[in-house]
């Protein structure tokens, strides 16, 4: 992945609100929902999603600063070698370095030391390795695979359905080989959820506000809202107003504790004739001689 300063559009002096900013702007330009069958948008917005988990966590914008992770925000092993052994002396393989030295840095900077018959000290576990993954609001709702590539090897993560955004995967074994026969280390999946354009998450329930006619509103209705799982038909009460709110039971994310899934929560916003309709106004202007009442008495 290129540079995320570069991907977001800011400096490498920009604050936690500037690089919030430019990823909500640019969100909402390439979201593959806004720009549906564009493979090169997908893409993109994948990208920046990327990005943006990277900045947007000061521990790992410090590290890609000093040059310790890569983009992806993967361990960079060459700065290891380059940073403690280029141009190093003492015994080695003729290359300038000692390879006992470099085994004992990438594994927690601690040497094999033998005994008097040369035999290997203790073994010691492999280091872990980071990498963050962006998937799509409705994959992550749903449960998702992505395969992804660990120093060369293809592996096939499963993401569980309900995932929250930058929650952590381990994959025992996947990281460094360990020291002297010791285990392997792990690979840590950060899982980064890209923003739905109008689903907001809660904890397990998605809160969603819906517009309805003025007509919907006065006599109710039976609407159709989109849910995670697709269209369903909720019933407006009569006399319902902006504000309102009625749950769907069971319409929200699982959760992966409880193992059920949440509610989603729909707050109705009504919404008048654009543009204006004169027979309504009329209307209304006669209504409201005869019938008008205060809706901000209880504020004073």
């Amino acid at each position: 992945m290129r540079d995320p300063y570069l991907v977001l559009g800011v400096s490498r002096t920009a604050s936690a609100e500037d690089i919030k900013q430019a990823y909500r702007k640019l969100a909402k330009q390439y979201h593959p929902d806004l720009n549906p069958g564009r493979t090169d948008i997908e893409q993109k917005f994948k990208e920046i999603s990327a990005a943006y988990g990277l900045l947007s966590d000061a521990d790992k914008r410090a590290r890609y600063d000093r040059g310790e992770i890569d983009a992806m925000g993967s361990e960079r092993y060459d700065r290891t070698y380059n940073r403690s052994y280029a141009g190093s002396s003492g015994s080695g393989d003729g290359f300038g370095f000692n390879a006992e030295d470099l085994f004992a840095d990438l594994f927690g900077g601690r040497r094999r030391s033998t005994g008097a018959g040369g035999s290997s000290a203790k073994p010691y576990r492999g280091s872990d390795i980071n990498y963050a993954v962006s998937v799509p609001f409705s994959e992550a709702a749903a449960g998702t695979k992505r395969r992804i590539n660990l120093n060369g090897r293809f592996i096939d993560v499963t993401i569980p359905p309900g995932t929250e955004s930058e929650q952590k995967l381990r994959l025992k074994g996947q990281g460094m080989p360990g020291l002297n026969g010791g285990l392997a280390g792990d690979a840590i999946i950060e899982v980064h959820v890209e923003p739905h354009p109008f689903f907001n998450r809660v904890n397990s329930d998605i809160h969603i506000e819906i517009p309805i006619s003025l007509p919907e509103a006065v006599l109710g209705a039976t609407i159709k809202v989109p849910t995670v799982d697709g269209q369903v038909a909720l019933k407006v009460p009569s006399g319902s107003n902006t504000g309102t709110v009625l749950r769907l039971k069971g319409k929200g994310l699982y959760n992966q504790q409880a193992k059920q899934n949440g509610d989603q929560y729909v707050k109705l916003k009504v919404m008048l004739p654009d543009p204006p309709d004169q027979e309504l106004v009329e209307f209304m202007e006669k209504w409201s001689r005869e019938r008008s009442y205060d809706v901000r008495k209880k504020l004073f």
